[in-house]
C-alpha cells in the first residue's frame, strides 16, 4: 500500500509539476516570511485567522531554508490549523508524530522517487538534491 504522505505529495507535484517548495507555498496560498529569528530556531508554521504562514530563519544557507520550507510546507498541508513549535536544529531526529510527518512530507517532495534508480548511495542522493542525508534516509524507510 502506498504511504498516504506520499500520495499526498505526488498529487501535488502532478497538479502543479513542481517539487519548489516556496512555488508550491505560493499557489497554494501559504504566506513564507523570511526573518531573524533565534539561532536554534530553523522556522515554524502558524494558522491564524485562516491563514497558513510558514516562518523561515533568514540566517540558514539557502539549502538549509528549501529544506525548513519544505518542512513547514508539510505541517501546512498535513497538520492545517495545528501550530506547530519552534523547528530546531535537531527536529530531523524528532520523536513527535507530526515533526516526523513534516519530515516525511519534506523527504518525499524534496527527493524524487527516479533518484534512488540512478544511484543506491544515500550519501550521493543527499549531495545531489543537498538535503541531510537523514532525509534521505527517512525516504528509504518506506521505498526499500
Amino acid at each position: 500500500m502506498m504511504d498516504w504522505i506520499k500520495v499526498i505529495v505526488e498529487k501535488l507535484y502532478k497538479k502543479y509539476n513542481t517539487r519548489n517548495p516556496y512555488k508550491l507555498a505560493k499557489l497554494l496560498n501559504i504566506h513564507v516570511i523570511k526573518m531573524d529569528l533565534h539561532e536554534e530556531i530553523n522556522g515554524f508554521y502558524q494558522y491564524e485567522k485562516r491563514n497558513r504562514i510558514i516562518y523561515i530563519n533568514s540566517n540558514l544557507s539557502d539549502e538549509e531554508q528549501l529544506i525548513v520550507c519544505a518542512h513547514e510546507l508539510g505541517h501546512a498541508i498535513l497538520h492545517i490549523r495545528s501550530n506547530t513549535p519552534f523547528m530546531r536544529k535537531n527536529t530531523l531526529f524528532s520523536i513527535s508524530k507530526i515533526e516526523r510527518e513534516a519530515n516525511r512530507f519534506a523527504a518525499e517532495l524534496l527527493i524524487p522517487d527516479e533518484s534512488f534508480i540512478g544511484y543506491n548511495n544515500i550519501y550521493v542522493i543527499a549531495s545531489l538534491h543537498q538535503v541531510p542525508v537523514e532525509l534521505v534516509k527517512l525516504k528509504c524507510e518506506k521505498l526499500f
